[in-house]
């Protein structure tokens, strides 16, 4: 399982209206990927312009090729994408101990 860490910034006062986009980016495009396992998304409390999104994948290739190089990722950007303030950061990670 791989984990998909993705730090969103948004621009200021747009909190509302990015909260529906990528819900429904997310269970309308995303949960349809191949791989795809689950989500979370959290958002800043200190910085309310920030989102952290977590997406977890069975392997590496279904968020970077599977994903990222098929139509669904414009669909994707198309309703998260005028919310960004600049390119979100994201970096991928393996598990390596979780709690019981």
């Amino acid at each position: 399982m791989i984990l998909e860490l993705a730090d969103i910034r948004i621009h200021p006062g747009q909190q509302a209206a990015f909260d529906e986009a990528i819900q429904r980016g997310i269970d309308t495009v995303i949960s349809k990927s191949k791989g795809f396992h689950g989500y979370k998304v959290n958002k800043g409390i200190e910085s309310p312009e920030r989102y952290i999104l977590q997406i977890f994948w069975e392997t590496l290739e279904n968020h970077t090729v599977d994903f990222r190089q098929s139509p669904a990722f414009a669909d994707w950007r198309a309703i998260v994408g005028p919310f960004f303030a600049g390119p979100p950061t994201v970096e991928h990670f393996e598990l390596l101990a979780k709690s019981a």
